[in-house]
């Protein structure tokens, strides 16, 4: 095991993070935020950069095809046979994505969101860890394993194109690719993490997402404000209450029940214990500003309010001119775009629809509502894991990391997992990853930080070698 960790450690510090840099500086943007992602091409170089290297390197009998639909983003398919021992009569499926999220706020002096940039142990740059770095790891982790010609099953590595715009294309792909997949054992998504770098965190929950955008529109064109203030309704005053409807202005409570549910013993007791052992694991996750607090009564409450409980984020807005831009003009809309966090057991079609209808429906005013709803993300849960595979985890991140395995929530989503655990009942599932303290997926710096990749390969190179076969 110390020479496969070291072979791995090297392959992913050189070959590994050479790939990355190069895909680095492609902005392959998330349909969502890219409307002419086909004429732009940055999908489409990424994918063939990816092809191109997987191809090359050395594994037995790999072949790599790009799955295209008419009207959807492609998929890259990756197909490795089992070695000779094993019976090929079950398949591991793996994930990972390539498309990015956009850049926001500002980057530290000497980053940039579509450039690499290695400094000490952190590779920098948007997609580094969500999710750029995980096909080249389940590579390099069945290349080390067949060059130490230890015994491995079937396996697919999907890598798809919109998974951060929800993972619409998913199902028609999947619905092309998996009668040719075979029986399908395991599930393995690297795109997660955990509290630390400490160990290997395996996900036991998902939140489902909602982005839905909002537009209030009051005139047909802007108007003195002089004249209309007092007589024409803002629309901002239009949408906040609206979102008021949702979301307790002063608590962030979210109110309406069909958002809420129960938190189960089990997950409020997983909450209580790794608040204890790890000390209010949130409190120095976030670069809080002055004396700003989180929310929360202590730091099992606040892992719940990030794994289990309702949340909305206010996450764009147009018709507002910048502050140096700002007249004195009644403005005639307002168009606000909201993330909402479900909890993981909450369906999330049936949700988007009640929240659509309570959103436009006795709009003060009489203004004009417009609702644009992004596809919804289904929450999940995880199944317990098969005895092997909880031994294969607990010994995988004892390789990798030195310390056992631990299991807890997470606040994200991953659209993958409720979708593929419909189709595939009883598989196993496992979502982990390299996220971690600092990695800010969707935030400026983002960042891998290398020897969780390490731990993490380490760890899978453990679990593809107990898999059934």
């Amino acid at each position: 095991m110390e020479s496969l960790r070291a072979h791995l450690e090297s392959t992913i510090r050189s070959d590994v993070v050479s790939l990355l840099s190069e895909y680095g500086s492609i902005p392959c943007l998330s349909p969502a935020f890219d409307r002419n992602w086909v004429e732009s091409g940055h999908i489409e170089r990424a994918l063939a950069l990816y092809q191109r290297w997987i191809e090359t390197r050395q594994v037995p009998g790999l072949t790599s095809r790009i799955q295209r639909i008419e009207g959807r983003t492609p998929l890259l398919v990756v197909d490795v046979p089992g070695t000779d021992d094993a019976t090929d009569q079950t398949t591991v499926l793996l994930y990972g994505h390539l498309d990015k999220q956009p850049a926001t706020d500002p980057w530290s002096e000497g980053l940039n969101p579509f450039e690499s940039v290695l400094r000490g142990e952190h590779l920098f740059g948007r997609g580094m860890v969500d999710d750029g770095y995980a096909a080249p790891l389940v590579i390099t982790v069945l290349e080390e394993l067949a060059r130490q010609r230890s015994s491995y099953p079937h396996c697919v590595l999907i890598v798809e194109a919109c998974e951060e715009s929800g993972s619409p294309d998913l199902d028609a792909h999947l619905e092309e690719l998996l009668p040719a997949v075979g029986q399908v054992s395991l599930v393995v998504c690297l795109d997660s993490g955990g509290l630390d770098f400490q160990r290997l965190w395996v996900t036991s929950s998902l939140r489902g997402n909602l982005v839905i955008s909002i537009k209030v529109a009051v005139l047909e064109n802007g108007v003195h404000s002089g004249e209309a203030g007092g007589v024409v309704p803002s629309s901002f005053r239009i949408l906040r209450s609206l979102l008021s409807r949702i979301e307790d202005p002063e608590t962030g409570e979210i109110l309406p029940d069909f958002l809420n549910v129960e938190t189960p013993g089990f997950y409020r007791d997983e909450a209580e214990r790794l608040s204890r052992d790890l000390g209010d694991p949130l409190a120095g996750l976030f670069p809080l500003l002055g004396t700003t607090q989180l929310m929360g009564m202590d730091g099992a409450d606040r892992l719940l309010n990030q794994t289990w409980r309702p949340s909305l984020s206010f996450i764009g807005i147009d018709g507002v001119p910048p502050v140096p831009d700002g007249g004195n003009v009644l403005r005639p809309f307002t168009t606000g775009k909201i993330s909402l966090r479900l909890p993981p057991t909450i369906n999330a079609i049936a949700a988007q629809e009640q929240l659509v209808s309570l959103l436009s429906t006795e709009v003060p005013y009489g203004a004009h509502v417009e609702i644009e709803a992004e596809s919804p993300a289904q929450g999940w849960v995880a199944k317990e894991p098969s005895p092997w595979l909880a031994s294969a985890l607990e010994e995988g991140s004892k390789e990798g990391f030195g310390k056992p395995a631990a299991f807890c929530g997470e606040g994200g989503s991953i659209p993958f997992m409720a979708t593929l655990g419909e189709r595939f009942p009883n598989a196993d599932f496992v979502a982990t990853g390299a996220l971690g303290p600092g990695s800010n997926a969707h935030g400026p710096d983002e960042s891998l930080y290398l020897p969780a990749a390490v731990g993490v390969a380490t760890a899978l190179a453990v679990v593809l070698g107990a898999a059934p076969r």
